[in-house]
């Protein structure tokens, strides 16, 4: 459980579940491919993990100053020589199960597939580690929000729109200030082994700034689905801003281990926003 680091699955989730809620508000909802992009989405993010022990391991980015939960792998819990092995066993079962999804939407999804397992791998592996240059929160945004919600959204309904892709900004946003938070509280120990996170490269004030910039942009998707003919009970995600205003004052009350709490709240704030989003869209 603390290799999958279940406090951060709500970025692989919540999208699955909005995409399956706009394919459902447009009149296309598929159980089947529904239920497997969920569980390719988790299996996908649980091995982004379990691959991110491994190299962090390695580069010594996992030592006994970190501030975050304990690292399986650094602390000897589990060996990596079978992290691997789950890891590639995990990333197989997801091909496996993707390629059901290719039969049904065709080779945009293969396309899809294939990129998010090279992400999965390539975040903290490879000779260029995303995560170490400053540019995993991009690609934490492309596919844990637009490529999650429009894959999603595309299985069921064969076709893709600019308000989907628009809805897909949403959890990308939150994901991304998941990812900001874990980094704003290791700025210190990722600094010095050369892990230059967004957050390591301008500075915890500015990470914060942009952790209540991203809040605010996904506070605004849901005005934008309305103007574009949704139903208007897309604002019951309005109903978890009180707990998104007490995420950004804890953000900035709060240091070191202080900030798993605002991490596992910002998971929180990301999964209550995407049900209450996910319900409007619903209610015709």
């Amino acid at each position: 459980m603390l290799a999958i680091r279940p406090k951060t699955l709500p970025a692989g989730a919540v999208p699955v579940l909005l995409g399956s809620a706009l394919a459902a508000s447009a009149g296309q909802f598929r159980l089947l491919p529904a239920l497997v992009a969920l569980v390719c989405a988790l299996g996908i993010q649980v091995a982004t993990n379990f691959i991110n022990e491994i190299y962090d391991f390695r580069k010594g980015a996992d030592t006994a100053e970190r501030l975050g939960p304990t690292r399986t792998v650094a602390a000897g819990i589990i060996s990596e020589k079978l992290m691997i092995q789950v890891s590639v066993l995990l990333l197989g079962t997801v091909f496996l199960l993707g390629m059901y999804l290719v039969y049904t939407a065709g080779w945009p999804i293969l396309l899809i597939g294939m990129l998010s397992l090279l992400f999965a791998w390539g975040y903290t592996g490879g000779p260029y580690p995303i995560a170490y240059s400053g540019l995993g929160d991009v690609f934490v945004f492309i596919f844990f929000g637009l490529v999650a919600v429009s894959g999603t959204y595309y299985v069921q309904a064969l076709s893709l729109s600019l308000p989907v892709l628009i809805a897909a900004v949403a959890p990308g946003s939150f994901s991304v200030n998941i990812l900001l938070v874990n980094n704003i509280r290791d700025i210190a120990t990722d600094r010095k082994v050369g892990k230059m996170t967004l957050p390591a490269r301008i500075g915890a004030a500015w990470a914060r700034r942009l952790y209540i910039a991203l809040t605010v942009i996904a506070y605004l998707v849901p005005a934008f689905l309305l103007l574009n003919g949704y139903s208007p009970w897309c604002m019951l995600s309005f109903l978890s801003l009180p707990l998104a205003i007490r995420m950004i004052k804890v953000l900035y009350a709060s240091e070191g281990k202080e900030l798993n709490n605002v991490l596992a709240g910002t998971g929180q704030l990301m999964t209550l926003h995407g049900i209450l989003l996910s319900a409007g869209l619903l209610i015709t």
